[in-house]
């Protein structure tokens, strides 16, 4: 198989078979995105663009202390921002909410700045408003 095949082919090895699956490449999809602001009652859904996607990693066999190993993640090249006005925000309370807008992706190191670079992380359409709280 050629490596540089952009459909990521990946064999797994389990008790001496090999099962070959396909893994989605970095790219760009639609995705709903749950929008809240501190001090507005209700989360609203928009759909926007996300990089989502598997990236070639790897991990060397001999490691050396105090040496740098990158994983690359799928994660934004370009982006832009859309504002959104909350609808039943008390007055007092700005309803306007920013949100990012993928417009490309690459596989590179993970940027915290504009990424969530946990292992499991929230899911996008998570909403905080939707966890009770008890006093």
């Amino acid at each position: 198989p050629n490596s540089q095949d952009p459909t990521h082919l990946y064999r797994t090895h389990y008790l001496g078979q090999t099962a070959a699956f396909q893994l989605p490449p970095c790219q760009l999809i639609n995705q709903t995105v749950s929008l809240e602001k501190e001090g507005c009652p209700s989360c609203h859904p928009v759909e926007t663009t996300i990089c989502s996607g598997h990236c070639i990693t790897k991990d060397p066999v001999i490691k050396i202390p105090f040496s740098n190993v990158y994983q690359h993640v799928c994660t934004y090249r370009d982006l832009s921002y859309k504002t959104f006005e909350l609808p039943d925000c008390p007055p007092g309370v700005d309803p306007t909410v920013t949100y990012p807008v993928a417009l490309s992706c690459h596989c590179g190191r993970c940027a915290m700045d504009t990424s969530d670079c946990t292992f499991e992380s929230l899911q996008p359409d998570f909403c905080m408003n939707d966890i009770p709280f008890y006093y």
